[in-house]
């Protein structure tokens, strides 16, 4: 007798999630496409702006401190958060990818295999982080611009506690990406935003009413990565998605992980460029500039980071639609989609530009930084402006070519802003003008690297009616056998 009730208490469980995922389909495949990226995009967005906020809460908190060698030590740190996000993303944006393709094809135990091995590898993957970045602390340090000792002493209290929190954070770029990727990104943004809250209210107790200084900012950090990565665990504990994350469910087989990582290589690549760009960056900040140079150019990069995570956001709400619709060959809502995102994502880059260019001197100000590094830092920002609303473009091919399974183009198109136009630039444009040639680097890979998009973008959308032709072809066939 319990074993038919907790069958049809089973059964019935399992007929509720069948329904949410029919009518998640519909939603995504049938709702109008600005109402569709609007109200996916939105919270996304919000997300990673969210993120990008309380990295510079601690920037600022820091900053209060008033010691230019503290906030270059919290800077240099960019690196290391970059490389454990290089990680989680790969398995985040990669199992996303494919589960919203999965999904548009109805095979959510596909989805449940893929999310539920993405996890297990992330957390794996964290603890590598954890041990190899403990074992290596002042080298790793020493590389990433903690040049200075005064500067290194603090990167290495602030570091400790970010290598701590580097599975929780890995494990959570999964969940993060899987929710939105089932078209969930709501429940994406309670999580992020729990934990940036956290850290926001940590920050100032820790720092000055514990006294504990920078470590008192990797303390916050810490403990908020943690508090969001539990709260997004019961949301999928608690039958809150679609997607369910099932040790069960965990591949035995590599060829399961070898798909994930593939189809995140693309998203590894921009990271871990991004980490290798900051560690060039703050070695050329350090030698024609000095502490001040670095602690201007690590507040403007955070602040650069609330840019990039406008198109970031967008994109990443663009993605489920595309995977969904493009598994389901709707072909024109594909196309649909892609215009209406690039053209939302731009203008928000033109007003969000606009605005730092005209505030950069009192942003800069904000973070009590000396006179020096307020100067440099304020025309550093308005000349990364010039550019910022070319930042779509790029990244939104190469989401393009991710979420439909175009690994090679994805990856060419991912390491194209950091790798061929950015490390080049911050090697070569120091040696020419100096100081001022640093802080033109990151206009300059913005604008080649809008241009090297262009041709992708047209070689997708020409795609697109070849597969739009086949289609009717298709239909015209099936016609033509009825009859």
């Amino acid at each position: 007798m319990c074993e038919e009730i907790k069958t049809e208490e089973k059964s019935a469980e399992e007929q509720a999630v069948v329904e949410r995922e029919r009518k998640q389909f519909v939603k995504m495949t049938q709702t109008p496409m600005p109402k569709l990226i609007v109200g996916l995009g939105i919270p996304t967005t919000l997300s990673m702006m969210v993120t990008s906020l309380y990295n510079l809460a601690d920037t600022y908190f820091v900053s209060l401190l008033g010691n230019d060698a503290v906030t270059a030590a919290v800077s240099n740190l960019l690196a290391l958060m970059s490389i454990i996000q290089a990680i989680g993303f790969t398995y985040g944006m990669g199992s996303g990818s494919i589960i919203s393709r999965l999904l548009g094809k109805r095979d959510r135990e596909g989805a449940n295999k893929v999310a539920s091995s993405a996890f297990f590898i992330a957390f794996v993957s964290g603890l590598v982080i954890l041990a190899f970045g403990t074992i290596f602390l002042t080298p790793l340090m020493k590389l990433f611009g903690s040049l200075d000792a005064e500067v290194l002493g603090y990167s290495k209290e602030y570091a400790v506690f970010i290598l701590i929190a580097a599975p929780f954070m890995c494990m959570s770029f999964v969940m993060n990406n899987v929710l939105r990727a089932e078209g969930k990104a709501v429940l994406s943004m309670i999580g992020l935003i729990a934990g940036a809250l956290i850290n926001v209210i940590l920050d100032p107790i820790l720092i000055f009413t514990a006294d504990m200084g920078v470590m008192g900012a990797a303390l916050a950090t810490c403990i908020s990565q943690i508090s969001s990565f539990t709260i997004l665990l019961i949301m999928f504990l608690t039958g809150k998605t679609i997607v369910r994350l099932k040790p069960r469910a965990i591949a035995r087989k590599a060829a399961v992980y070898g798909e994930i990582v593939a189809t995140g290589f693309p998203s590894f690549c921009r990271q871990i460029l991004a980490s290798l760009c900051t560690v060039f960056l703050n070695r050329a900040a350090y030698t024609y500039g000095g502490d001040a140079a670095q602690a201007s150019f690590g507040v403007v990069q955070k602040v650069f980071m609330l840019a990039f995570s406008l198109s970031l956001g967008i994109g990443q709400g663009y993605q489920p639609v595309l995977g969904y619709n493009y598994s389901a060959k709707r072909f024109e809502r594909v196309r649909s989609a892609y215009l209406f995102t690039l053209g939302f994502a731009t203008v928000l880059m033109v007003l969000f530009a606009t605005v730092c260019a005209i505030l950069a001197p009192a942003i800069m100000r904000m973070f009590s930084l000396s006179d020096r590094a307020t100067e440099i830092g304020t025309l550093t920002l308005r000349l990364q402006c010039i550019c910022m609303p070319l930042l779509p473009l790029n990244f939104m091919a190469s989401v393009t070519y991710q979420t439909v399974g175009n690994k090679a183009i994805a990856s060419v198109l991912s390491v194209s802003r950091q790798g061929l136009f950015y490390i080049p630039a911050v090697l070569i444009l120091p040696r020419v003008w100096q100081l001022v040639g640093v802080q033109s680097c990151q206009s300059v890979s913005d604008f080649f690297s809008f241009l090297f998009a262009i041709p992708f973008t047209v070689m997708f959308f020409r795609s697109l009616k070849r597969c739009e032709r086949g289609e009717e072809e298709i239909k015209e066939v099936r016609q033509v056998q009825d009859e």
